[in-house]
């Protein structure tokens, strides 16, 4: 296990093999359905995919990528927070998604405290973006409360769903 942040409370991980029960588990939650999209991960190998092709890829080539987020004392898998540069964006941008029993309890601004902390020194990235849809209210929250502010309305492609795009620039 590859530490990269730690915080009062949590430790941000890369994500291994051994976090694939945890990767079907949070990828399959509906609200991560409803607000992020559906990334066909249904079974252990399906996840084992999704961790080498997604964030273990994105580690190598951009030093960055979504980290598992834990609890420090009790090593419990509580979601994920991270980095991801996307091809349709110009910057890196922020995700996150907890599990349902851990959400409301700040675990998502402290985490995501820490990844803008990191972006900016040792990553030394200039921004850092976010995509929400509209209507999450609470994701909204999060971004405001971890000081990106709401630049405009923004679409990833031609005929995908309108999101909001938010920025640690002004």
């Amino acid at each position: 296990m590859t530490t990269v942040i730690e915080t009062q409370r949590l430790t941000l991980d890369e994500l291994a093999p051994p976090d694939a029960d945890f990767i079907v588990e949070l990828l399959n939650d509906p609200a991560f359905l409803a607000n992020i999209g559906d990334r066909g991960v249904r079974d252990h190998a399906d996840a084992l995919r999704y961790i080498a092709n997604g964030p273990a890829a994105s580690y190598a080539k951009h030093g960055f990528g979504l980290w598992l987020v834990r609890d420090k004392v009790s090593g419990e898998r509580l979601g994920l927070s991270g980095l991801l540069q996307r091809d349709t964006l110009p910057d890196a941008d922020i995700g996150y998604a907890f599990l349902p029993q851990y959400r409301g309890q700040g675990y998502a601004v402290e985490a995501c405290t820490a990844v803008i902390a990191h972006a900016r020194e040792p990553l030394r990235l200039p921004r850092v973006l976010a995509i929400v849809s509209p209507g999450n209210e609470a994701s909204t929250r999060v971004l405001e409360k971890i000081g990106l502010r709401y630049q405009r309305r923004m679409r990833l492609s031609e005929d995908a769903e309108e999101l909001l795009l938010y920025s640690t620039e002004a």
